[in-house]
C-alpha cells in the first residue's frame, strides 16, 4: 500500500531573486488540487500527513562560510521527515514523498526502518554533484543532494548524527542529466551507473530503467528520487532550473514504470506552482506520476 507524505520544503533552493521565496513549498497542495492524491487513493494509497519545514530565509548576507543556506532548518526537517518515513515503513506501507526540493533525499537516507543496504536511483535533469571538494560555491543542497547522499559534502549535511554516507556510491545510479553537465564525467567515475537523458531518449525509458536497475537493487531495493526538471522545459517549464534536452512525458512515465516496482519509496521534487498559474503543468505531472508510480514497491 502506498502512503503519501507531503513535504513542502523549499529550504535547499536558492531564492528566485534576492529576498524572494521559492515556490516549491506549494507543490504538494497544487498536485492535490490537480487530482494526484485522489487518483492514487483509488489505487489504495492513504494520506500519511504533512511534515512542515521551518520558515525559508534568504541568508546569503549572514550565512557563515562552510554552511549551506537554511542549514539548521534543513537538517531539522530531514530528521523529522525520516521519523515519518520510519512510521510508514513500520506500518508495512511504501512511502511516496511529494515535495518540495530535492534535499529531501537526505531524509530517506536517515530513516532507520528502511531495508538495510538500500540503493539510490537519482532521476534528475542535473547531476546535483556540486560539493566542497570541487566547488567554492556550495550553498544550496537542492543542487548538491546527490553528493550529500553519498557522503561528499560538509559533515553537517552529509553525516547528520554520524549516520552518513546515506547511500553506497556503488549502489547509486543517476538518470537524466544533460550531456553537457559539468560534473558528468566525475559522477560516472564515482557512482555505480549513469544514464544521461540522451540515452533514455535514444533507447526508451523502459530499456534505460532495465540497464541500471540491478546496480541499485541488489536484492534490497532502492530509494527513487525524481526531480521534475528531468523533463524538457518545452513540456515542463515550472521548475527552478529548466534545461533543454530533457525527457518527454511518455519517456518519463515509461522510466518510472520500469523503476517503481523495486523501489522502497520515492520522492518527487522541484515542481514550482508559482510558474504554473493555470495549473496545466500540475495536471500533466499528476498524469505522469499516477501512471508511472502506480506499482511503487509492488515487487518487494
Amino acid at each position: 500500500m502506498l502512503a503519501i507524505v507531503s513535504a513542502p520544503s523549499n529550504l535547499g533552493l536558492r531564492p528566485p531573486e534576492p529576498g524572494a521565496v521559492p515556490g516549491t513549498a506549494k507543490a504538494p497542495e497544487a498536485l492535490r488540487e490537480a487530482g494526484l492524491y485522489s487518483r492514487l487513493a483509488e489505487l489504495g494509497a492513504r494520506d500519511a500527513g504533512t511534515v512542515l519545514p521551518a520558515r525559508y530565509v534568504d541568508d546569503d548576507a549572514t550565512r557563515p562560510a562552510g554552511h549551506v543556506r537554511n542549514e539548521a532548518a534543513l537538517v531539522d526537517h530531514a530528521l523529522r521527515l525520516a521519523e515519518r518515513l520510519d512510521r510508514v515503513w513500520t506500518a508495512g506501507a511504501t512511502p511516496l514523498v511529494i515535495g518540495g526540493d530535492c534535499s529531501l533525499v537526505i531524509a530517506a537516507g536517515l530513516a532507520d526502518a528502511a531495508p538495510k543496504g538500500r540503493g539510490l536511483v537519482h532521476v534528475d535533469g542535473h547531476t546535483d554533484f556540486r560539493h566542497p571538494a570541487i566547488s567554492d560555491e556550495c550553498a544550496s543542497v537542492a543542487g548538491e543532494d546527490l553528493a550529500a547522499a553519498i557522503g561528499l559534502h560538509w559533515p553537517a549535511i552529509a553525516d547528520i548524527d554520524g549516520r552518513g554516507p546515506y547511500f553506497d556510491p556503488e549502489r547509486t545510479v543517476h538518470i537524466g542529466c544533460r550531456d553537457d553537465d559539468s560534473e558528468l564525467d566525475l559522477v560516472r567515475a564515482t557512482i555505480g551507473a549513469v544514464a544521461p537523458a540522451s540515452e533514455v531518449i535514444l533507447h526508451g525509458g523502459a530499456r534505460a530503467a532495465a540497464r541500471v536497475r540491478d546496480v541499485a537493487d541488489q536484492g534490497a531495493g532502492y530509494w527513487l528520487q525524481v526531480d521534475v526538471d528531468v523533463l524538457d522545459p518545452e513540456v515542463m517549464p515550472a521548475v527552478d532550473s529548466p534545461d533543454p534536452g530533457g525527457l518527454r512525458p511518455d519517456e518519463l512515465t515509461a522510466l518510472l514504470q520500469g523503476l517503481a516496482p523495486r523501489a522502497i519509496g520515492a520522492s518527487i521534487t522541484v515542481f514550482d506552482p508559482d510558474l504554473d498559474p493555470d495549473g496545466r503543468y500540475a495536471a500533466l505531472l499528476a498524469d505522469i506520476l499516477a501512471g508511472g508510480l502506480a506499482a511503487l514497491g509492488s515487487e518487494l
